[in-house]
């Protein structure tokens, strides 16, 4: 009989136990992309880097092809974001760029989390590298997208086949909090959530504004 104890889990993502990779969220990439409307995607997307920033993740930006072909990075990253200076590359698989495994090793966390698109190129390569070296791999799903329901579907379930672990933007952030006790985070999570969380937001408006609610009391 398994003895239960009052601590979370270790496959599930910490402030500090991971590095978030965010990878080819640019527009020409967008204009292909079908299996996600693009104005869900890009809140998807704003939810993820402010829940990033938010919670202080070591986050690693990246661009195939910016000035010649793909375009800038979506602005509700670089927005978020302002300092930090994407990698752009030209290789499909972004592991495969010298200067990610660079990054990837200083921040020296076992754990990669991965949004970008496509799903079946610019997410598969990476996942099914970094989960052949060792590193545990998850996927925030709804933050990434492909040229038909079908291509993202099928990539999707080759990476769950390989290890990875499948997650959605609003899962991140909340995953991130946990604990609604955590007051240091609390207020901007809750923003984060009304901003980028659509029914879920509007309910923490209605309890927030009807009755003064609050999680954490």
């Amino acid at each position: 009989m398994p003895t239960a104890i009052a601590q979370p889990g270790k496959t599930l993502i910490s402030p500090t136990n991971h590095t978030l990779i965010m990878i080819d969220h640019q527009s020409q990439m967008a204009f292909a992309t079908k299996s996600i409307d693009p104005v869900q995607l890009r809140n998807n997307v704003a939810l993820v880097a402010k829940a990033a920033k938010e919670f202080k993740v070591p986050t690693i930006l990246t661009t195939v092809a910016e000035k010649s072909f793909s375009g800038p990075i979506f602005n509700e990253i670089k927005e978020v974001f302002p300092d930090e200076v994407a990698i752009d590359r030209t290789s499909m698989n972004t592991w495969e760029d010298p200067r990610i495994a660079e990054r990837v090793n200083a921040i020296g966390k076992d754990k990669i989390v991965l949004a970008g698109l496509w799903t079946s190129v610019c997410i598969v390569g990476p996942a099914l590298s970094a989960l052949d070296q060792g590193f545990e791999v998850y996927v925030i799903t709804d933050a990434s997208g492909d040229v038909s329901d079908e291509a993202h579907e099928r990539a999707v379930a080759r990476m769950i086949q390989a290890g990875a672990r499948p997650m959605t933007s609003l899962q991140y952030l909340l995953e991130l909090q946990r604990d609604w006790a955590r007051s240091e985070t609390y207020n901007e999570t809750v923003a984060t959530s009304i901003a980028h969380g659509g029914g879920y937001g509007l309910g923490l408006i209605y309890a927030k504004t009807m009755f003064n609610a609050a999680e954490g009391h």
